[in-house]
């Protein structure tokens, strides 16, 4: 795979403020990366820093082979951009508004009638911007950032103000172009939804990084317990301990349930008791530790040491 964002021992200070420090990483083709952490802990710096829109105080970045803090930053032209408020010149009409980002950007001007249609604005295309909902402006955003297809996609709270169903639509069209050796950079609170669909998970904090990986390896760095709720019978409540087993942490939910927070090592052995032959369990399931639960495990770890 080869790396389309390299960082290196990147550090930015804005005054006294430390926003970014020391930060390493890399970014592939054909990753979608979910960028996570609490206001203020270097997200949309670190966007910024790759843009070229601001420069480090030290260290060294580069996208797609370039320098971002260089005078001409050719590669700019190939990267999408959302910023996690959009402001658009309110007097043009969303087809202008595309048009013009096209110019900036030297792409064909054809293409901004099928964004539109790709991202619902068809309808009002001919509409002043400043008529336009919070979330129309928000997919008129997501339209200029496609613009081009981009090789570099950086998606700052992307689905703000987006309904369910085009927020589907918006991860389908990010999926298609990772699929095609786009690297997708999605920061967002909206930690479920990135946890069905990024590959690997960065969690910053305090201008740090703190974790990096995909959620498999960050659940076995974690150990934190996997969650097993089982339906069980009427008769099996009243015997609980026989038939599972040696387990510290079990505990009795909505009545016919038996939920079980099993460490790493316990897991498998817990199953096989309760799918054990003659066991009383007629469902069950199996929820390993959540993104929110990896990322509060991590910023305690950190702060701990601190």
């Amino acid at each position: 795979m080869t790396d389309t964002v390299e960082i290196h021992r990147v550090v930015k200070r804005f005054g006294k403020v430390e926003a970014v420090r020391g930060v390493s990483l890399t970014l592939g083709e054909g990753e979608t990366i979910a960028l996570v952490g609490h206001n203020g802990a270097g997200k949309t710096t670190l966007m910024k820093l790759m843009l070229g829109l601001i420069r480090p105080t030290s260290g060294t970045i580069r996208v797609l082979g370039d320098d971002p803090a260089a005078g001409e930053f050719a590669a700019r032209r190939r990267l999408g951009y959302l910023p996690e408020n959009v402001s658009f010149n309110t007097a043009l009409t969303g087809q202008e508004t595309l048009a013009f980002y096209a110019r900036l950007k030297r792409q064909n001007k054809r293409e901004v009638a099928s964004l539109l249609e790709r991202v619902g604005l068809t309808h009002a295309a001919d509409r002043r911007v400043g008529t336009y909902s919070k979330g129309m402006r928000q997919r008129l955003g997501l339209a200029q950032a496609l613009l081009g297809e981009p090789r570099i996609l950086l998606l700052d709270e992307p689905t703000t103000g987006l309904d369910p169903a085009l927020r589907q639509t918006f991860y389908d069209i990010v999926e298609e172009l990772r699929a095609r050796g786009a690297t997708v950079l999605l920061s967002s609170h909206a930690l479920t939804e990135l946890e069905e669909r990024a590959g690997r998970v960065i969690i910053m904090n305090r201008g740090l990084k703190v974790a990096d990986g995909t959620l498999d390896e960050l659940r076995r760095i974690a150990r934190l317990p996997t969650r097993i709720r089982l339906k069980v019978t009427d008769e099996a409540l009243s015997d609980i301990p026989r038939w599972l087993g040696p387990v510290d942490d079990w505990r009795r939910v909505n009545g016919h349930f038996v939920e079980i927070d099993a460490a790493h090592e316990q897991k498998i052995a817990v199953l096989r008791r309760a799918m054990g032959e003659g066991a009383p369990v007629e469902d069950l399931d199996v929820v390993p530790p959540t993104l929110d639960e990896l990322y509060a495990h991590f910023l305690r770890t950190q702060e701990a040491v601190q």
